[in-house]
Protein backbone atom coordinates (compact mmCIF):
# COMPACT_ATOMS: atom_id res chain seq x y z
CA UNK A 1 0.00 0.00 0.00
CA UNK A 2 1.19 3.45 -0.98
CA UNK A 3 2.04 6.19 1.60
CA UNK A 4 -0.35 8.14 -0.11
CA UNK A 5 -3.38 5.49 -0.18
CA UNK A 6 -2.17 4.81 4.08
CA UNK A 7 -3.17 8.73 4.70
CA UNK A 8 -6.22 8.15 2.80
CA UNK A 9 -7.29 5.06 4.74
CA UNK A 10 -6.71 6.82 8.03
CA UNK A 11 -10.01 8.92 7.27
CA UNK A 12 -12.28 5.45 7.15
CA UNK A 13 -14.61 5.44 10.29
CA UNK A 14 -13.99 9.51 10.91
CA UNK A 15 -16.72 11.19 11.00
CA UNK A 16 -17.40 13.81 8.14
CA UNK A 17 -20.33 15.64 8.85
CA UNK A 18 -21.44 15.71 12.57
CA UNK A 19 -25.17 15.20 13.75
CA UNK A 20 -26.03 18.47 12.13
CA UNK A 21 -29.89 19.34 11.92
CA UNK A 22 -32.06 20.64 9.22
CA UNK A 23 -32.55 24.28 8.75
CA UNK A 24 -36.31 23.67 8.46
CA UNK A 25 -38.80 21.58 9.38
CA UNK A 26 -40.44 19.36 7.15
CA UNK A 27 -43.30 21.08 5.53
CA UNK A 28 -46.43 21.05 3.26
CA UNK A 29 -45.14 24.19 0.84
CA UNK A 30 -41.90 22.56 0.11
CA UNK A 31 -43.25 19.21 -0.56
CA UNK A 32 -45.93 20.45 -2.65
CA UNK A 33 -43.15 22.02 -4.68
CA UNK A 34 -41.36 18.68 -4.92
CA UNK A 35 -44.49 16.37 -6.14
CA UNK A 36 -45.53 19.40 -8.63
CA UNK A 37 -42.12 18.64 -10.01
CA UNK A 38 -41.37 15.05 -9.88
CA UNK A 39 -45.04 15.30 -10.93
CA UNK A 40 -45.81 12.57 -7.87
CA UNK A 41 -50.06 12.84 -7.86
CA UNK A 42 -50.25 10.14 -4.77
CA UNK A 43 -52.65 12.00 -2.91
CA UNK A 44 -51.14 11.08 0.91
CA UNK A 45 -48.43 13.48 0.50
CA UNK A 46 -51.07 16.80 0.48
CA UNK A 47 -54.30 15.65 1.55
CA UNK A 48 -54.31 14.16 5.54
CA UNK A 49 -57.66 12.69 4.61
CA UNK A 50 -56.08 10.30 1.90
CA UNK A 51 -53.36 9.51 4.17
CA UNK A 52 -55.66 8.26 7.13
CA UNK A 53 -57.62 6.31 4.57
CA UNK A 54 -54.41 4.42 4.23
CA UNK A 55 -53.82 3.88 8.22
CA UNK A 56 -51.76 6.93 7.98
CA UNK A 57 -51.78 9.82 10.91
CA UNK A 58 -52.22 12.57 8.37
CA UNK A 59 -50.11 13.34 5.27
CA UNK A 60 -46.49 12.13 4.53
CA UNK A 61 -43.19 13.71 2.68
CA UNK A 62 -42.02 11.53 -0.12
CA UNK A 63 -39.12 9.19 0.82
CA UNK A 64 -36.71 10.86 -1.38
CA UNK A 65 -37.08 14.04 0.20
CA UNK A 66 -35.74 13.22 3.31
CA UNK A 67 -32.12 14.07 2.25
CA UNK A 68 -33.65 18.00 1.05
CA UNK A 69 -34.28 18.86 5.00
CA UNK A 70 -30.89 18.40 5.86
CA UNK A 71 -29.60 20.10 3.03
CA UNK A 72 -26.83 22.62 4.14
CA UNK A 73 -28.27 26.51 3.15
CA UNK A 74 -26.70 28.51 -0.63
CA UNK A 75 -25.41 31.35 1.99
CA UNK A 76 -23.40 28.34 4.09
CA UNK A 77 -22.05 26.50 0.81
CA UNK A 78 -21.20 30.23 -0.96
CA UNK A 79 -18.99 30.94 2.16
CA UNK A 80 -16.95 27.48 1.87
CA UNK A 81 -18.29 26.63 5.81
CA UNK A 82 -17.02 22.64 5.40
CA UNK A 83 -19.18 20.61 8.16
CA UNK A 84 -16.14 19.40 9.82
CA UNK A 85 -11.89 19.55 9.85
CA UNK A 86 -12.31 15.93 8.55
CA UNK A 87 -14.12 17.19 5.40
CA UNK A 88 -11.47 20.26 5.20
CA UNK A 89 -8.50 17.72 5.68
CA UNK A 90 -9.72 15.11 3.77
CA UNK A 91 -10.16 17.40 0.57
CA UNK A 92 -7.02 18.93 1.10
CA UNK A 93 -5.20 15.91 0.60
CA UNK A 94 -6.92 14.96 -1.91
CA UNK A 95 -6.33 18.29 -3.92
CA UNK A 96 -3.10 18.77 -2.34
CA UNK A 97 -2.31 15.33 -4.61
CA UNK A 98 -4.02 16.47 -8.05
CA UNK A 99 -7.31 14.86 -7.40
CA UNK A 100 -9.60 18.31 -7.36
CA UNK A 101 -12.09 17.01 -9.59
CA UNK A 102 -15.42 15.58 -8.18
CA UNK A 103 -18.42 13.49 -9.69
CA UNK A 104 -21.49 11.85 -7.87
CA UNK A 105 -21.27 7.84 -8.99
CA UNK A 106 -24.26 6.25 -6.98
CA UNK A 107 -26.80 7.20 -4.31
CA UNK A 108 -28.27 3.83 -1.94
CA UNK A 109 -31.17 4.92 -0.03
CA UNK A 110 -32.83 2.64 2.39
CA UNK A 111 -35.88 4.36 4.37
CA UNK A 112 -37.09 2.97 7.77
CA UNK A 113 -39.78 5.33 8.64
CA UNK A 114 -42.00 8.45 7.11
CA UNK A 115 -41.79 11.98 7.49
CA UNK A 116 -44.66 14.09 8.73
CA UNK A 117 -44.98 18.04 8.44
CA UNK A 118 -43.45 19.04 11.82
CA UNK A 119 -41.00 16.83 12.17
CA UNK A 120 -36.96 17.74 12.40
CA UNK A 121 -34.83 15.77 10.56
CA UNK A 122 -30.78 15.56 11.66
CA UNK A 123 -27.73 14.29 9.84
CA UNK A 124 -24.62 12.33 10.59
CA UNK A 125 -22.00 11.38 7.84
CA UNK A 126 -19.06 9.24 8.54
CA UNK A 127 -16.65 8.06 5.71
CA UNK A 128 -17.22 4.57 5.30
CA UNK A 129 -14.26 3.45 2.55
CA UNK A 130 -12.05 4.81 0.19
CA UNK A 131 -10.38 3.32 -2.61
CA UNK A 132 -7.27 2.29 -3.75
CA UNK A 133 -6.59 4.47 -7.09
CA UNK A 134 -8.99 3.52 -10.02
CA UNK A 135 -8.67 4.38 -14.12
CA UNK A 136 -12.30 6.03 -14.89
CA UNK A 137 -13.23 7.34 -18.16
CA UNK A 138 -13.07 10.77 -16.55
CA UNK A 139 -10.10 10.37 -15.45
CA UNK A 140 -7.46 8.64 -12.53
CA UNK A 141 -8.63 8.95 -8.76
CA UNK A 142 -10.49 7.33 -5.62
CA UNK A 143 -13.83 6.26 -4.44
CA UNK A 144 -14.76 8.10 -1.61
CA UNK A 145 -17.95 6.09 0.07
CA UNK A 146 -19.81 7.47 3.40
CA UNK A 147 -22.99 6.32 5.39
CA UNK A 148 -25.48 9.63 5.98
CA UNK A 149 -27.71 8.59 8.64
CA UNK A 150 -31.31 10.74 8.83
CA UNK A 151 -32.98 10.93 11.93
CA UNK A 152 -36.08 12.51 13.29
CA UNK A 153 -36.32 14.43 17.00
CA UNK A 154 -36.92 11.38 18.46
CA UNK A 155 -33.68 9.72 17.44
CA UNK A 156 -34.72 7.39 15.29
CA UNK A 157 -33.65 6.32 12.13
CA UNK A 158 -35.23 7.22 9.46
CA UNK A 159 -33.36 6.50 6.73
CA UNK A 160 -29.27 5.41 5.62
CA UNK A 161 -27.78 6.43 2.62
CA UNK A 162 -24.34 5.15 0.78
CA UNK A 163 -23.11 7.87 -1.06
CA UNK A 164 -20.15 7.36 -3.66
CA UNK A 165 -18.32 10.06 -5.06
CA UNK A 166 -15.47 10.15 -7.22
CA UNK A 167 -12.60 12.45 -6.90
CA UNK A 168 -10.16 12.71 -9.91
CA UNK A 169 -7.46 14.05 -11.68
CA UNK A 170 -9.30 14.99 -15.17
CA UNK A 171 -8.05 13.51 -18.74
CA UNK A 172 -5.84 15.88 -20.17
CA UNK A 173 -8.23 17.39 -22.97
CA UNK A 174 -7.49 17.17 -26.44
CA UNK A 175 -7.34 19.80 -28.80
CA UNK A 176 -10.60 21.13 -29.51
CA UNK A 177 -11.83 19.54 -33.10
CA UNK A 178 -14.63 20.44 -34.93
CA UNK A 179 -16.96 24.13 -35.14
CA UNK A 180 -19.11 25.12 -32.30
CA UNK A 181 -22.69 24.45 -32.63
CA UNK A 182 -24.95 26.20 -35.21
CA UNK A 183 -27.55 28.66 -33.61
CA UNK A 184 -30.61 27.64 -34.45
CA UNK A 185 -31.51 31.31 -36.98
CA UNK A 186 -34.95 32.24 -37.68
CA UNK A 187 -36.82 35.63 -38.49
CA UNK A 188 -36.41 36.76 -34.90
CA UNK A 189 -32.74 36.16 -33.99
CA UNK A 190 -30.91 36.58 -37.29
CA UNK A 191 -30.12 40.32 -37.51
CA UNK A 192 -28.62 40.03 -34.26
CA UNK A 193 -26.20 37.23 -35.17
CA UNK A 194 -25.45 39.23 -38.37
CA UNK A 195 -24.67 42.02 -36.13
CA UNK A 196 -21.97 39.73 -34.23
CA UNK A 197 -20.31 38.83 -37.33
CA UNK A 198 -19.74 42.82 -37.58
CA UNK A 199 -17.93 42.68 -34.15
CA UNK A 200 -21.34 45.09 -33.26
CA UNK A 201 -23.25 44.00 -30.45
CA UNK A 202 -26.99 44.58 -30.80
CA UNK A 203 -29.89 44.85 -28.32
CA UNK A 204 -33.31 45.11 -29.26
CA UNK A 205 -35.20 47.90 -28.61
CA UNK A 206 -39.31 48.26 -28.68
CA UNK A 207 -39.69 51.66 -31.00
CA UNK A 208 -43.18 52.36 -29.27
CA UNK A 209 -42.11 52.66 -25.36
CA UNK A 210 -38.37 52.12 -25.62
CA UNK A 211 -38.16 49.28 -23.67
CA UNK A 212 -34.88 47.37 -24.59
CA UNK A 213 -35.05 43.20 -24.65
CA UNK A 214 -32.77 40.00 -25.08
CA UNK A 215 -33.45 37.73 -25.97
CA UNK A 216 -34.39 38.86 -28.90
CA UNK A 217 -38.56 38.33 -29.97
CA UNK A 218 -41.02 39.83 -31.83
CA UNK A 219 -42.88 41.22 -29.42
CA UNK A 220 -42.32 44.12 -26.35
CA UNK A 221 -43.29 42.67 -23.17
CA UNK A 222 -44.15 45.58 -21.32
CA UNK A 223 -46.71 47.08 -24.19
CA UNK A 224 -46.83 44.39 -26.61
CA UNK A 225 -45.52 46.55 -29.96
CA UNK A 226 -44.36 44.76 -32.39
CA UNK A 227 -42.11 47.60 -33.67
CA UNK A 228 -38.44 47.75 -32.74
CA UNK A 229 -35.24 48.42 -33.66
CA UNK A 230 -31.79 48.15 -32.41
CA UNK A 231 -29.51 49.94 -30.46
CA UNK A 232 -25.18 49.35 -30.58
CA UNK A 233 -24.47 48.33 -26.43
CA UNK A 234 -21.59 50.75 -25.23
CA UNK A 235 -19.56 46.51 -24.16
CA UNK A 236 -19.74 47.29 -20.67
CA UNK A 237 -21.11 45.68 -18.28
CA UNK A 238 -20.22 43.19 -14.90
CA UNK A 239 -20.40 39.37 -13.91
CA UNK A 240 -24.24 38.91 -12.96
CA UNK A 241 -23.43 34.82 -12.20
CA UNK A 242 -21.23 32.48 -13.99
CA UNK A 243 -20.28 28.36 -14.00
CA UNK A 244 -16.83 26.87 -14.65
CA UNK A 245 -17.55 23.67 -16.94
CA UNK A 246 -15.36 20.79 -17.41
CA UNK A 247 -17.89 18.01 -18.76
CA UNK A 248 -18.92 16.83 -21.03
CA UNK A 249 -16.70 18.32 -23.35
CA UNK A 250 -18.25 19.36 -26.81
CA UNK A 251 -15.76 20.04 -30.07
CA UNK A 252 -15.26 23.61 -31.08
CA UNK A 253 -14.86 24.45 -27.16
CA UNK A 254 -11.86 25.15 -25.13
CA UNK A 255 -11.67 23.47 -21.41
CA UNK A 256 -12.59 24.31 -18.51
CA UNK A 257 -14.98 27.04 -20.10
CA UNK A 258 -16.49 29.88 -18.36
CA UNK A 259 -19.25 30.42 -18.97
CA UNK A 260 -21.19 33.66 -17.72
CA UNK A 261 -24.50 36.01 -17.18
CA UNK A 262 -22.78 39.37 -18.35
CA UNK A 263 -25.68 42.32 -17.07
CA UNK A 264 -24.91 45.10 -19.58
CA UNK A 265 -24.26 48.34 -18.87
CA UNK A 266 -28.08 48.76 -20.41
CA UNK A 267 -29.82 46.55 -18.31
CA UNK A 268 -30.23 43.85 -20.06
CA UNK A 269 -28.42 40.72 -19.71
CA UNK A 270 -26.63 37.88 -21.75
CA UNK A 271 -24.49 34.54 -21.94
CA UNK A 272 -21.39 34.45 -22.73
CA UNK A 273 -18.26 33.11 -22.22
CA UNK A 274 -15.28 34.99 -20.64
CA UNK A 275 -12.17 35.23 -22.27
CA UNK A 276 -8.61 36.68 -20.97
CA UNK A 277 -9.27 34.91 -17.52
CA UNK A 278 -8.24 32.00 -15.55
CA UNK A 279 -12.00 30.74 -14.19
CA UNK A 280 -11.02 31.19 -10.76
CA UNK A 281 -9.89 34.15 -10.88
CA UNK A 282 -14.21 35.32 -12.55
CA UNK A 283 -15.72 37.41 -9.31
CA UNK A 284 -19.66 38.10 -9.31
CA UNK A 285 -20.02 41.74 -9.75
CA UNK A 286 -16.33 42.22 -11.12
CA UNK A 287 -16.52 44.87 -14.27
CA UNK A 288 -16.02 43.32 -17.72
CA UNK A 289 -15.68 44.78 -21.25
CA UNK A 290 -17.00 43.27 -24.71
CA UNK A 291 -14.44 40.79 -26.77
CA UNK A 292 -14.95 38.85 -29.84
CA UNK A 293 -14.76 34.81 -30.60
CA UNK A 294 -14.07 34.30 -34.47
CA UNK A 295 -14.83 30.65 -34.22
CA UNK A 296 -14.99 30.04 -37.83
CA UNK A 297 -15.98 32.08 -41.07
CA UNK A 298 -19.44 31.54 -40.84
CA UNK A 299 -19.84 32.08 -36.65
CA UNK A 300 -18.95 34.80 -34.64
CA UNK A 301 -19.65 35.88 -30.38
CA UNK A 302 -19.46 38.36 -28.18
CA UNK A 303 -17.43 37.33 -25.21
CA UNK A 304 -16.18 39.22 -22.43
CA UNK A 305 -13.09 39.94 -20.45
CA UNK A 306 -12.22 41.55 -17.71
CA UNK A 307 -12.10 45.37 -18.06
CA UNK A 308 -9.43 47.85 -17.64
CA UNK A 309 -9.15 49.82 -14.46
CA UNK A 310 -9.22 53.02 -15.92
CA UNK A 311 -12.66 52.25 -17.43
CA UNK A 312 -14.25 52.15 -14.28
Amino acid sequence: MSDFLTTLKAFEGKTLTPETWGPDEVNTPMIRHWVETMGDTNPIHLDDDAARATGRAGAVAPALMTQVWTMRTFTDKMANNDPSQVWTDLIGTLDTAGFTSVVATDSDFEFFAELRPGDRVSLTEVIESISEEKTTGLGVGHFVTTLKTYCNGDGDVVATQRWRTLRFTPKAADKPKGLRPRPALNADNAFWFEAAKEHRLVIQRCTACGTLRHPTGPMCGTCRSLEWDTVDASGRGTVYSFVVNHHPQIPGFEYPLVVATIELEEGTRLIANMTGIAPDEVEIGMPVELDWIDADPDLTLPAFRPAAREEY
